[in-house]
C-alpha cells in the first residue's frame, strides 16, 4: 500500500469482533472518511493442499469440504468435476439430481445465514433471529438426506455416496413451502424497512467496471451489474435441466447485495423443487476404477460465487497436484474499491457484504513484482519456528526445546 504522510492509520484485525477469522485491514483515515485501505489475507493456513497428495482420490472430498463450512457441497463438487472430466467418468442422472439439491439446499443456507449476520451487524436482532430460525429446516433436511447439517461428504467421484429416499420427498417439498413463505416475509420486512434503506443504500458501492477490474464473482459481482453464473454459463450437475434465473442488481452497494442473496434463495427453492419432482430413478454411482494421469479444472457456482479445483494426477492413487481458488480470494481485495471514500463506521459494513470467508484464501508463498517466489512453504516453517523461539525467551520459557519435524 502506498503511505500517506501524515494521516492516521486504523488496524482492523487480524482479531476483530465482526471477523469470525484472523484477517488484516489498514485503514488510512482523514477524519472519519477512509483514504486508503490495504488488505492483508493468509492468516489462516491449514495446508490442505498439500494434504490433498497423500490421501486417495476417494479420500480428498472429505477434506476440501472442511474448507469451509458454508461451502462444504461446493468444494467438494468442483474437485470431483475436476477427477471426472480427467478420467472421463459420467454419473448417472439421479446422481447429478441430488448433486444438484445439495447444492442448493447449502444455497439457502449460505443466503439465510449471511442475511441473519448482516442483521445483527447493523443491530437489527429480529432479522438475525428470524434468519437463522427459517434456515434450521434446511440444516435439517441436509442431516436426513446426508447424515450431516455441514461438512456433508455425500458427493464422490462417480456418483453420491448417499440417496434421496423416495418416500421423504413429500415432507422435503413441504418444508421448502414453509422456507419460502417465511423467506418471503423476511424479504418483504427488510425491503420494506426504511431504515435499512437509509443505513445500506449507497454505501460500499463496487461499480460495474470496478467488480470486473478485480474480477469479483458471485453475488458480489451479481450485485454490481455482473450477469455471469457458472450454473448457466457453464451448466453442470442438472441444472441445464431446469427453469431458473440469474438474480442481477446494478447498484452495486451493500443493500442491492442483500436483495441478490435474498431473490437467490426463491431460485435455490424453485431448483430444488422441480429437481425433486423430476428425479430420475437408477443407481447413484458409477464403479470407478482407477484414475488415469492428466489434469483438468473444475468449477461450481458456490454460495459466495465460483470456486475453482485443479487436479493433476500421473496415474497412481493419489493427486500430484491439487489446487484451490475460492471465490473470496478474489471478492476480498474489492474492498480497495468499495471502502475508499466511506466512513469508518461503514467499512466494517462493506467488509461484510461480500460473505468473507477468509480461511479459504490460504496461501503458502510470498511473491515479488517480478513473480519471483521470495517466501516459499519451508522458509515459512523456519520462520514461525525462529519466532516461536524468540518468543519463548522474550517469556522465559526458553528452556523448552521445539519440537523438529
Amino acid at each position: 500500500m502506498k503511505k500517506t504522510i501524515g494521516k492516521p492509520v486504523l488496524a482492523v484485525g487480524p482479531f476483530h469482533p465482526l471477523q469470525e477469522e484472523i484477517e488484516f485491514f489498514q485503514l488510512t483515515i482523514d477524519g472519519e472518511i477512509v483514504t486508503d485501505i490495504d488488505v492483508r489475507i493468509s492468516y489462516n493456513h491449514r495446508g490442505i493442499e498439500k494434504i490433498s497428495e497423500t490421501l486417495q482420490y476417494d479420500q480428498v472430498p472429505f477434506l476440501v469440504s472442511r474448507i469451509c463450512g458454508i461451502c462444504s457441497a461446493s468444494h467438494p463438487l468442483a474437485y470431483v468435476q475436476a477427477v471426472e472430466e480427467m478420467a472421463d467418468i459420467t454419473p448417472p442422472d439421479r446422481a447429478m439430481y441430488i448433486r444438484t439439491i445439495i447444492n442448493e439446499l447449502e444455497r439457502i443456507h449460505s443466503h439465510l445465514l449471511w442475511v441473519g449476520l448482516g442483521g445483527h451487524f447493523i443491530g437489527y436482532d429480529t432479522v438475525f433471529m428470524w434468519a437463522w430460525k427459517y434456515r434450521e429446516p434446511v440444516l435439517e433436511l441436509l442431516e436426513e438426506i446426508t447424515g450431516n447439517r455441514n461438512n456433508y461428504g455425500n458427493v464422490k467421484v462417480g456418483g453420491c455416496r448417499e440417496d434421496i429416499k423416495d418416500e421423504i420427498i413429500p415432507r422435503m417439498l413441504k418444508e421448502l413451502e414453509t422456507v419460502e413463505r417465511k423467506t418471503d416475509m423476511l424479504t418483504n420486512a427488510i425491503l420494506d424497512d426504511p431504515v435499512l434503506h437509509a443505513r445500506l443504500k449507497g454505501v460500499g458501492i463496487l461499480t460495474r467496471e470496478d467488480a470486473i477490474k478485480c474480477a469479483v464473482t458471485g453475488p458480489t459481482a451479481r450485485g454490481s451489474g455482473v450477469d455471469i453464473d457458472v450454473r448457466r454459463d457453464d451448466p453442470y450437475a442438472a441444472y441445464s435441466d431446469l427453469d431458473w434465473k440469474v438474480i442481477v442488481q446494478p447498484e452495486g452497494d451493500v443493500f442491492a447485495k442483500a436483495v441478490v442473496r435474498l431473490l437467490e434463495t426463491f431460485e435455490a427453492i424453485k431448483i430444488i423443487r422441480q429437481a425433486l419432482n423430476k428425479l430420475p430413478g437408477g443407481p447413484i454411482a458409477v464403479e470407478v476404477k482407477d484414475i488415469p494421469a492428466g489434469e483438468a479444472v473444475g468449477h461450481v457456482e458456490a454460495p459466495r460465487g465460483e470456486t475453482f479445483h485443479y487436479v493433476r494426477g500421473d496415474g497412481g492413487n493419489t493427486p500430484v497436484r491439487h489446487k484451490v481458488r475460492a471465490p473470496s480470494y478474489v471478492n476480498v481485495p474489492s474492498f480497495a474499491a468499495s471502502c475508499i471514500g466511506q466512513s469508518i463506521s461503514d467499512v466494517t459494513l462493506t467488509l461484510a457484504s461480500v460473505d468473507p470467508c477468509y480461511s479459504c484464501t490460504e496461501r503458502i508463498a510470498v511473491i515479488d513484482s517480478d513473480n519471483k517466489i521470495v517466501c516459499d512453504y519451508n522458509m515459512l516453517v523456519k520462520l514461525s519456528r525462529e519466532k516461536t523461539q524468540r518468543i519463548k525467551e522474550e517469556s522465559g520459557l526458553e528452556g523448552i526445546t521445539l519440537k523438529e519435524e
